[in-house]
């Protein structure tokens, strides 16, 4: 009988990470191997919606800290997660690790480099985040979304394979039919990310009202948190919008088909989803995030003609006139379209499964 080969997946508690990190757990398992994911309680939260997982909370910090103090604490949380996770692996005896990113998955790659066990990284943003760039010097290799992987020392390039974007193949094998335009109403899907954005709660819903006044009809569907269920039914229906509201979805996809147009922050991820599934949209990065790679991941697709790009200070004099010009223009969201579709993340787990095949067997 052929012993089944183990998996660990170490990953950040953000959708950034928990999704390509799902994507891959969905696939080795159903390549049977045995797979454990090891994450911090955000994570948790997120996973646990699936019950057959087999997940481990390992919970560490991150060392930017300016007081003192919190740096001290942070450097006993590290060193806590390091000795958790190394008699975790004892205990399970993986043949490989995988590292998606985030501080939680610095200490289970530092034991597993303490015990041998070979581990790879995982990067889907254009930057490298803080947790891979430390850990790339003692990794095995970098899986990467783009070559042109930014922030990696030139001595540390020959680590990088490219394999694209980890999507859910559901993703990868969807076909989108988009709703045609009919005069002056749009269909438009709001995304803000795995948590929601406060900041497209309140200002959106605004700039949606005033393309009512211009006679511009929009439907909405929009992804907020719970707490602002109210506020937006409130604003829609005294406005005479229609709207549909919905909370954290895994099964997204059900919303696809009924727009026209999304309007999301530029997360790695969400971006490919989109873009594999050959759905126009609006990308409007989060100012505040690492290294500004939100703002990176959108304007390098914009290049490709992939989407269209609106800073968060310039939403309320560029959203509006952005919109008039789609209705007015048919044709734009057909050429983002058809540049779209020559992109293609479909071979993703095919590249995987080739960079790791080496690792696991070569230790045998």
């Amino acid at each position: 009988m052929k012993i089944k080969k183990k998996i660990v997946i170490a990953t950040g508690g953000t959708g950034g990470h928990v999704f390509p990190a799902f994507s891959l757990y969905q696939h080795f398992e159903e390549n049977n191997f045995i797979v454990n994911i090891i994450t911090d309680k955000r994570g948790f939260n997120f996973f646990k919606k699936s019950s057959n997982l087999k997940i481990k909370i390992i919970n560490s910090d991150t060392i930017f800290k300016k007081n003192p103090i919190q740096l001290i604490i942070a450097l006993i949380k590290i060193i806590i997660g390091i000795t958790s996770s190394f008699f975790f692996l004892l205990k399970l005896k993986p043949d490989i690790i995988f590292g998606m990113g985030g501080y939680s998955s610095f200490p289970v790659c530092m034991a597993a480099k303490i015990m041998n066990i070979p581990f790879v990284l995982y990067e889907n943003n254009l930057i490298i985040g803080k947790a891979n760039k430390y850990l790339l010097p003692l990794s095995h290799k970098i899986l990467v979304s783009n070559s042109d992987l930014k922030g990696v020392n030139e001595n540390l390039r020959d680590k990088i394979f490219e394999v694209g974007n980890l999507i859910r193949k559901e993703m990868l094998n969807y076909s989108h039919k988009q709703p045609k335009l009919i005069d002056n109403r749009i269909k438009i899907l709001i995304l803000g990310g795995s948590q929601a954005a406060k900041f497209f709660a309140e200002k959106i819903p605004e700039i949606i009202i005033f393309c009512k006044k211009k006679n511009i009809l929009i439907d909405i569907y929009q992804q907020c948190l719970p707490n602002q269920n109210e506020y937006l039914e409130e604003i829609y229906r005294s406005n005479k919008i229609n709207f549909k509201l919905f909370n954290f979805s895994h099964n997204i996809l059900e919303y696809f088909d009924k727009i026209n147009l999304v309007i999301t922050r530029s997360g790695s991820s969400i971006l490919a989803e989109l873009i594999n599934c050959n759905i126009p949209f609006i990308s409007i990065p989060l100012p505040s995030s690492a290294d500004n790679h939100q703002f990176k991941n959108a304007k390098y697709f914009e290049k490709k003609g992939y989407n269209f790009t609106i800073e968060e200070k310039e939403i309320s004099i560029k959203l509006f006139p952005l919109i008039k010009s789609i209705l007015e223009d048919k044709s734009l969201l057909s050429r983002i379209i058809n540049k779209q579709k020559k992109h293609s993340d479909k071979l993703v787990f095919d590249k995987i499964n080739n960079s790791i095949k080496e690792l696991i067997y070569e230790k045998n």
